[in-house]
């Protein structure tokens, strides 16, 4: 019967992995792959009433087409602030303020833009899994902490390394997966 302690390990492993996953997917969002997605404004911060708020909290977002945003702020007295913000933010796309609406319209991804993409997409990928890796370690250490303490006998913890092998090499197979959609997207024109 394998200990409450080996057990947390195993779930905190488990949730560990999942974040690593989610949070790799999240970043994907924002890089833009030459089609309008608002999720590339999500890390988009705007002064607004004297705090700095996300953007996607002060107004709709939306896809007009395949290639344009709209940013419609529910108080327009934001448009300004939204724009600069748009402006300072690195994303290399210069918003058009019609005093009612910002939209930005993406250009066409270069095909030297692209391969640069996907090589930043494999490099956030292999964080991922050195990230996945370094949670193994950790797991693996708390096991043999507890097979030493005599907590566990040599056969739970032998059992509980197979779980977290299994458990990393599942993660790794999700990233590679993420990385590989994303990969495509961005390859196809």
């Amino acid at each position: 019967m394998e200990n409450e302690k080996a057990e947390e390990a195993l779930l905190l492993l488990e949730e560990k992995l999942e974040k690593t996953a989610d949070v790799l997917a999240g970043e994907f969002a924002a890089i833009r792959a030459g089609r309008a997605n608002p999720h590339v404004l999500d890390k988009i911060m705007v002064e607004a009433y004297g705090v700095q708020t996300p953007l996607n909290q002060l107004g709709n977002i939306s896809a007009a087409d395949a290639r344009c945003l709209v940013v419609s702020p529910w108080d327009k007295s934001l448009l300004k602030g939204i724009e600069k913000a748009i402006q300072s933010s690195n994303i290399g796309i210069n918003p058009t303020n019609d005093g009612t609406v910002i939209r930005l319209v993406f250009p066409e991804l270069t095909e030297e833009r692209r391969k640069d993409l996907v090589k930043q997409v494999k490099k956030m990928g292999e964080e991922g899994k050195v990230a996945a890796r370094n949670n193994r370690r950790e797991a693996m250490e708390t096991i043999k902490k507890l097979k030493n303490g005599k907590e566990i006998s040599e056969d739970e913890a032998k059992n509980l390394e197979i779980d977290v092998e299994k458990l990393v090499g599942e993660c790794i197979e999700k990233l590679d997966k993420i990385v590989a959609a994303k990969e495509k997207e961005l390859m196809t024109v």
